[in-house]
């Protein structure tokens, strides 16, 4: 999410989609269908498709899954509607939080949202609260081996069009304008590396931190509240705290 606890954060989500790969399939499902329904059924046409499919993939969901989603949002096979609605809040210690759902009943996704939110010392903001805070970025995340050539990855990555290339011990962090983002993936993928995380980040301009004993844990929980939530999509925000942290 930010500063030092992204590969904290790849970690604890790679864990997850390892524990829970059904309801993450299920919620890929989801964001592939409704792009596919506001956009078309062509990736190469439709950027917002074209990611929601790298992100699927990233996740190792199966094609045809992918396809059968496609297909539910282009109307050949029957499917839910579903609403994308955004929701804006503070987690405890004042961390700004952004949630993205997915959702066919909002009356009922709302409820949820909140009640994560009060639940663990935060509460649900107005639209507009936090997002300033944030900005939209591609970011592609690469586990470090010893068979990657930095400066080949970083050519191949600044050739497809990526702003940046950032090395930790860990691996490497490839930032895009959304707009390349899918460009990018094709290039590094077809160059043979194996993208172990790739979406449309929320990253935040600001980071906060939580020094009241107690509040990394509510955060933590919060945060589990909402990953275990069908209807939500993402959970961004600025702690800089570790996902991983008890």
């Amino acid at each position: 999410m930010s500063g030092h606890s992204k590969w904290s954060t790849i970690k604890h989500k790679k864990g997850k989609i390892d524990a829970k790969r059904g309801q993450i399939f299920t919620k890929l499902a989801k964001y592939i269908a409704v792009a596919s329904r506001e956009g078309g059924s062509d990736p190469e046409m439709n950027a917002k498709l074209k990611e929601a499919i790298v992100k699927a993939k990233a996740a190792n969901m199966p094609n045809e899954n992918i396809d059968r989603a496609v297909k539910k949002g282009a109307g050949e096979l029957q499917g839910s509607i579903y609403e994308e609605i955004t929701y804006e809040g503070y987690g405890p210690g004042g961390v700004a939080v952004i949630v993205e759902t997915l959702t066919d009943n909002k009356n009922r996704t709302a409820g949820d949202v909140r009640h994560a939110f009060d639940k663990n010392g935060g509460n649900l903001g107005i639209s507009g609260s936090v997002g300033f805070l944030f900005t939209k970025k591609g970011q592609i995340m690469i586990e470090k081996s010893e068979s990657i050539d930095e400066e080949e990855l970083m050519m191949t990555a600044l050739d497809a069009g990526a702003e940046d290339v950032e090395t930790s011990d860990e691996g490497y962090e490839i930032s895009t304008d959304p707009i390349d983002f899918g460009q990018v993936c094709e290039a590094l993928k077809s160059a043979g590396y194996e993208l172990i995380s790739a979406e449309i980040a929320m990253l935040p301009s600001t980071e906060t931190e939580l020094t009241v004993p107690g509040d990394a844990k509510k955060m933590l929980k919060m945060i589990d509240m909402f990953d275990d939530n069908e209807d939500i999509q993402e959970v961004w925000h600025n702690w800089t705290g570790e996902e991983d942290e008890q």
